[in-house]
C-alpha cells in the first residue's frame, strides 16, 4: 500500500510542494485499487472453496460438478471485471504521478534532485511491475476458465485435465513471483519517499 501523507507547512509554490501534490494525488487515485483487492481476494477464496468441491466428487456427479464449475466461471468473470477496474486506478495514478518528471528537472538542490530521480524512477518500476502483473494474472484467469469448461464435459480425459491443472498451477506461480515484485518496489518507494520529503524539508504527517 501507497502511505497517506498530509503536507503540514508548505513552501510556497516551489517544486517540491507541486511534486509533493502530485504525489499525494497518485495515492489518492489508487485507492479504488485497493477496494479492488480486497474484492478480489474473496472471489479467489470462494473460487477455491468451489473447486475443491468439485475434486471431492466422482464423475458420476457430473450435474453438480457442472453446478460448481458454472458458479467459478461466474466468479471469473467478476474477477475479469474488478481486474479491468483496477488497471484503470493504476493507469491513472501512474498520469498524475508522471507530471512530477519535468518539476524534479526545476529542483535546485543537488542531494534533493537526486533523491527524486531516485524516487521517481523506482516509482516508474512499480508501474511497469503492475502491468506485468495485470497481464500474467489475466493469462490465469483464461486458463483457470478454459479448465471450469473442461470439468462439464462428458467425455474429458484425466491425462488433458491433468495437464491443464499444471498450466494453472505454472502460471499461478508466475503471478505470485509478479505480485511479489510489484510489493517490493511499493515497499521501496514509500521508503524513498519518505526520504525525498526530510531532504526537501517537507513537513508532513504520516497515516496509517
Amino acid at each position: 500500500m501507497l502511505g497517506m501523507v498530509f503536507l503540514l507547512a508548505g513552501c510556497g509554490n516551489s517544486p517540491e510542494t507541486q511534486i509533493y501534490n502530485h504525489l499525494e494525488e497518485a495515492v489518492k487515485l489508487e485507492e479504488g485499487f485497493q477496494e479492488q483487492q480486497d474484492e478480489i481476494t474473496k472471489l479467489e477464496q470462494e473460487e477455491q472453496e468451489l473447486y475443491k468441491q468439485i475434486i471431492e466428487l466422482g464423475i458420476e456427479e457430473l450435474d453438480q460438478i457442472k453446478e460448481f464449475a458454472e458458479r467459478a466461471l461466474e466468479s471469473i468473470e467478476k474477477r475479469d471485471e474488478r481486474i479491468s477496474l483496477e488497471k484503470e486506478s493504476l493507469d491513472a495514478s501512474r498520469a498524475e504521478f508522471e507530471q512530477s518528471k519535468e518539476l524534479i528537472g526545476e529542483i535546485k538542490d543537488e542531494e534533493v534532485k537526486e533523491k527524486a530521480l531516485t524516487m521517481y524512477d523506482t516509482m516508474i518500476n512499480r508501474f511497469d511491475a503492475y502491468d506485468i502483473l495485470n497481464k500474467t494474472y489475466n493469462e490465469s484467469l483464461e486458463l483457470e476458465k478454459q479448465l471450469y469448461e473442461m470439468l462439464q464435459r462428458e467425455d474429458l480425459e484425466q491425462e488433458a485435465l491433468q495437464e491443464q491443472v499444471e498450466k494453472v498451477n505454472l502460471k499461478y506461480q508466475e503471478v505470485i513471483e509478479a505480485n511479489s515484485l510489484f510489493n517490493d518496489y511499493t515497499s521501496e518507494y514509500n521508503e524513498l519517499k519518505k526520504n525525498f520529503y526530510e531532504v526537501a524539508e517537507i513537513n508532513v504527517k504520516y497515516i496509517d
